[in-house]
């Protein structure tokens, strides 16, 4: 278990290329990102109360649900690209992969992600989502059943580089091609404007099977957020253009949802109007 987990690894996908100012600006920004900030930002109450079913927690988290519910999207491997500092996106997963690999392209977020496999001192506490999550798919488990799944399941956290034709490098390090991949609030995070966003995309996609699916979250029209001292530029996307990004690289849209942020959720720490969920699954042939 956690074979990989105590490693940094931190040149395995590789380095920005330094030919490209926008990418090498947006790797320079996120040296700034402070994992807490961000967290108690958008998983701390009021976008992380989760008692109101109207909510964005709840929304997410319901997508999730009733999408592994289907039975469609299960296998052996499931990557999350982008992992960040949060877990919450692989809760209703964990129950349908027995080998989940969790990537980030830096080391703190890396190094929180740790602290609550580990179940050290000072980890964030998800028990609240992790509650949630057993409450909407109705099965009879305990969070504390939930969690023990999901942390036996996570077998490795890599780094990666979504903007590298091999993301996570050429080391060998996670089981290829994965049956599944999940991504939240990544590629638009991370991409200087559409096309990056699309070569990101192109890019995980090799990380996939012919027939397997990618359950991709994130942000609507949204053009900046706040990590602490950290403001890091969005490419603002709209409905249209993930759906017309998925369809170039290989996907058949089996599902996409939207939210709109209602203004008690607005608090300032970024200029988001939106979510989109998305189901995806790659073409055969591609």
């Amino acid at each position: 278990m956690l074979d990989r987990i105590g490693t940094d690894g931190s040149q395995a996908a590789g380095a920005v290329p330094d030919s490209d100012p926008g990418l090498a600006a947006v790797a320079s920004a996120y040296q700034r990102f402070e994992p807490r900030a961000y967290l108690c930002n958008n998983y701390a109450p009021p976008r992380g109360d989760l008692s109101c079913p109207d909510g964005v927690g709840p929304w997410k988290l319901r997508c999730l649900a009733q999408t592994f519910a289907t039975g469609e999207v299960s296998g052996c491997t499931l990557i999350d690209i982008g992992s960040g500092p949060t877990i919450y996106q692989l809760l209703s997963a964990c129950a349908h992969f027995e080998d989940i690999t969790l990537t980030d392209f830096l080391e703190v977020n890396r190094q929180e992600l740790r602290l609550w496999l580990r179940e050290e001192p000072g980890a964030f506490d998800w028990s609240v989502y992790s509650q949630h999550v057993c409450l909407i798919e109705g099965k009879g488990e305990s969070w504390q059943e939930k969690e023990r799944q999901l942390r036996a399941r996570v077998k490795r956290i890599l780094p990666i580089d979504v903007h590298q034709p091999q993301p996570l490098g050429a080391g060998g390090l996670a089981p290829l091609p994965a049956d599944a991949l999940v991504s939240a609030f990544c590629l638009e995070a991370v991409s200087p404007d559409l096309a990056s966003f699309q070569q990101a995309l192109d890019h995980i996609t090799t990380l996939l099977r012919p027939g397997g699916h990618l359950l991709l979250i994130g942000a609507l029209e949204e053009s900046w957020y706040l990590a602490g001292e950290a403001t890091l530029a969005v490419v603002p996307v709209r409905e249209e253009e993930v759906r017309e990004a998925l369809v170039r690289s290989g996907y058949e849209v089996r599902d996409l949802r939207t939210y709109t942020m209602p203004a008690h959720l607005r608090t300032g720490v970024d200029d988001v109007k939106g979510i989109f969920f998305t189901w995806a699954q790659k073409k055969v042939g591609v």
